[in-house]
């Protein structure tokens, strides 16, 4: 973690965005890189070539510097995280780190994993987080006749993600194989009610208060299963604006308004590398994305091209919410790191 750069402080003359944003003009040259980008992705051609965008937001040096909505949407829409939902999971460990109720270099506390011939009895909490426990998950978005994910979400699985999840079998030794799977993030969410004792209504008052309300998001809507277990791996809406703040949360390495939210040192854990297959574009953390502006850059991905982008060097936060069909992704991937590179000097 040493080899990670520190994140900025929030500048000394800017108000923290818990109740509003403050705002400022683009710099001229950085308007004329961005502004093009803008109007094609919200234009109708767009739609062919990256899909819809139906909201945008540039937070630099803690101000938003441009925003812009598509149609019918607005400030106070609310849009689909997908799995941006797995970083917010990230958070509540982390707030359950500090308070010393869990311990991630510990076996997890998985029910169905207990049996002393069990080899799933010694994945712990870093595995899972880092996407590297070993368990067999198909985390196929199309095919729905071999994919987890859908059957987890909308089928057999639904009423129960994380006991669907948690029957998975062992297909590698825990923390030797990275393979991205939403089923491991459930089990992390009833994990992190097992901590606390609560699940259902009781946790997601937790996240409010300790995660949300303490940083000003007021639009989050956490979706929870029959079971009572958030379904973190997909489900927390919120409006673009909250998804900066989550950000920002981020940015300012887990301290808002003088007050640690995250443990000191988990905002490096979540952009610490785990090794990963040379066939991903993006690297990963610990239910982070690495490196989609450049080296250092980290982000909260989720399906149909939702993003929360953090670029330190640059004190900016990048959030784009829309509706893009999977083969399109790496052209919204693309069009992210033009819209970042638009504020280099």
């Amino acid at each position: 973690m040493s080899d990670l750069k520190p994140m900025p402080a929030q500048p000394e003359d800017v108000p923290w965005p818990t109740a509003e944003w403050p705002a400022s003009e683009l710099p001229a040259p950085v308007a004329a890189r961005l502004n093009p980008l803008l109007e094609f992705a919200f234009s109708d051609p767009a739609p062919d070539q990256m899909g819809e965008t139906h909201g945008f937001l540039a937070v630099q040096a803690g101000r938003v510097v441009a925003e812009r909505y598509w149609r019918d949407h607005d400030q106070d829409t609310t849009h689909h995280s997908w799995s941006q939902a797995k970083s917010m999971t990230q958070a509540l460990i982390g707030i359950l780190v500090r308070e010393g109720k869990i311990d991630i270099h510990a076996p997890a506390d998985v029910p169905e994993w207990q049996s002393t011939d069990d080899p799933r009895r010694s994945i712990t909490l870093d595995q899972l987080l880092r996407m590297s426990s070993g368990l067999k998950f198909a985390e196929d978005y199309v095919d729905a006749g071999v994919s987890d994910v859908i059957e987890m979400l909308f089928g057999s699985g639904k009423d129960d993600v994380a006991a669907y999840a948690a029957k998975s079998p062992l297909v590698h030794p825990p923390g030797t194989v990275w393979s991205y799977s939403s089923g491991s993030t459930n089990i992390v969410a009833r994990c992190a009610a097992r901590a606390l004792g609560a699940s259902g209504p009781a946790f997601r008052d937790f996240m409010l208060r300790e995660l949300f309300d303490a940083i000003g998001i007021a639009s989050a809507t956490p979706k929870f299963d029959a079971a009572g277990t958030f379904i973190g791996s997909s489900f927390c809406y919120c409006t673009v604006r909250d998804f900066a703040r989550f950000g920002l949360l981020y940015l300012r390495g887990g301290v808002w308004d003088g007050r640690r939210i995250l443990p000191e040192g988990w905002v490096d854990y979540a952009r610490t590398p785990t090794p990963v297959p040379p066939t991903e574009e993006l690297g990963y953390g610990a239910h982070w994305w690495l490196g989609m502006a450049g080296p250092g850059s980290f982000s909260a991905n989720g399906y149909e091209g939702q993003y929360t982008l953090i670029v330190p060097d640059l004190d900016l936060i990048l959030v784009r919410n829309g509706k893009s069909p999977l083969e399109q992704k790496e052209e919204v991937i693309r069009w992210m790191r033009q819209a970042a590179d638009a504020f280099r000097v």
